[in-house]
């Protein structure tokens, strides 16, 4: 079902192509059920953050699937309340404790500007940064990156740090395509995550177009959608609670889209709200 294909990292390091996210898996049965799961069938990247209220879930689930720790990449990201270098210090190490372990492969900066830093958002990020890149070289994260950093935010950021940001983590689907931010992070060097790459199944299934592509590849819509990512070389993010969907979104590995059908969801019109 999967395939063995990874994403090396600026400094190194390699992240699987498709990632198990753990967003409003609150429930503790369900979430716990659902990472224990998705390691089973053969997911090895697990999506987690403090603002979800769920790291000691997904923790648990991590341990009761017997995948060893070091086969699993995991990752976090600071919640806006968090922002600040001593409260980024103090929080690594509250989720590396809640998670269960020494060290994430991935931290982020989850989102670039918060309430109380409406008007010193670029300082509070350079600030919040160093805390990232000390928590990297104490070896507490093997990899940082960034969340929903648009053009502006990278622009104050990368002349600031001594360590590059690896990953930026946006909203990515046909509808929503943040070119120009996609092409700055990458020019910097950062691996793109696609987060809600499945928004657009409900407009997607009026679409006749896209229902007869499903046909053509014998695949769902959802498949088709976490496909695009990986043809567009995003690392998309997906979450469900139900093992037979979770099993679906994985078995991607065994089809391209042929251009044509690329260049049609790259052309689509989204008509939902863009949170971002």
């Amino acid at each position: 079902m999967f395939g063995n294909e990874k994403v090396t990292l600026s400094n190194g390091t390699t992240i699987p192509v498709l990632g198990y996210g753990t967003w409003r898996n609150t429930d503790p049965k369900e979430c716990v059920e659902g990472v224990k799961v998705a390691l089973e069938l053969g997911y090895r990247h697990i999506d987690t953050a403090q603002m979800y209220g769920n790291e000691e879930l997904v923790g648990e689930g991590m341990r009761l699937s017997g995948v060893p720790r070091e086969e699993i990449y995991l990752t976090s990201k600071l919640n806006n309340s968090n922002h600040g270098y001593e409260n980024a210090v103090r929080t690594i190490d509250e989720s590396l404790e809640k998670l269960g372990t020494d060290y994430m492969d991935l931290f982020l900066i989850h989102w670039p500007e918060v309430a109380g830093h409406e008007e010193d958002w670029a300082e509070d990020n350079i600030e919040t940064w160093r805390a990232l890149e000390e928590a990297y070289e104490a070896g507490k994260l093997k990899a940082i990156g960034v969340s929903n950093f648009k053009v502006k935010h990278l622009e104050n950021l990368l002349p600031n740090c001594r360590i590059k940001p690896m990953v930026n983590q946006i909203r990515l689907h046909p509808g929503v395509l943040q070119t120009e931010t996609v092409a700055m992070s990458r020019e910097a060097g950062m691996a793109i995550e696609a987060w809600s790459p499945l928004s657009p199944i409900p407009q997607m299934l009026e679409d006749d177009a896209i229902v007869k592509m499903a046909e053509k590849y014998k695949k769902s819509i959802a498949q088709l959608l976490l496909r695009y990512c990986l043809d567009k070389n995003y690392i998309p993010l997906t979450k469900s609670v139900h093992s037979e969907r979770i099993k679906e979104n994985a078995e991607i590995f065994d089809f391209k889209l042929e251009q044509a059908d690329l260049d049609y969801f790259d052309q689509w019109e989204w008509q939902g709200d863009i949170f971002l």
